[in-house]
Formats: C-alpha cells, sequence, structure tokens
C-alpha cells in the first residue's frame, strides 16, 4: 500500500483511496494509521472488502466529526474526474 506519510494528527480527517481496480473510496476517522490497517486486513468497509485498497491519495484535516462526515458526504457526491481533481 502506497502510503502519504503524515505527521502525527489527532482529530478528524478525510480521506481518499485508490483501489486496486482503479476506483476512489472516500472515508473518514479520527486515527487514519488503524483505519488503513484495517482496510487491508479487509475489515475496514464493505467497499474495500472487494476492492482493495493500494494507498491514500489524498487526506484533509477537518476540526470534528460534525465537519469531516459533512466533508466526506460533500466528497462522495463529486463525480470521478472532480475527485481526481480535487486529488491532483
Amino acid at each position: 500500500m502506497r502510503l502519504i506519510m503524515t505527521p502525527k494528527i489527532t482529530g478528524w480527517q478525510v480521506y481518499v483511496l485508490e483501489c486496486g481496480d482503479g476506483s476512489l473510496y472516500t472515508g473518514s476517522t479520527n486515527d487514519l494509521k488503524k483505519r488503513l490497517i484495517a482496510h487491508s486486513a479487509g475489515t475496514g468497509a464493505k467497499y474495500t472488502r472487494s476492492h482493495r485498497p493500494i494507498g491514500v491519495v489524498y487526506t484533509e484535516n477537518c476540526a470534528d466529526r460534525s465537519i469531516a462526515l459533512k466533508r466526506e458526504a460533500e466528497i462522495k457526491k463529486l463525480t470521478r474526474q472532480q475527485k481526481l481533481k480535487l486529488i491532483s
């Protein structure tokens, strides 16, 4: 798995994973390292069980859980092209 290494972050993050089939998965967490381990083990999310992640392509820090969940929902509504623009 290709990781974007970031300093120890406290608080919430929204992240985008690139999966082995080229698809993009968006999620949020307050412990990104633990969440990535769960995704890699096949226990992180139903989607990533069948679309194995190969790396983190985007992260965004959020002040709290509510903001993170709202931002996650916004990103999930974007088209693939808009997501690619966001992560570039």
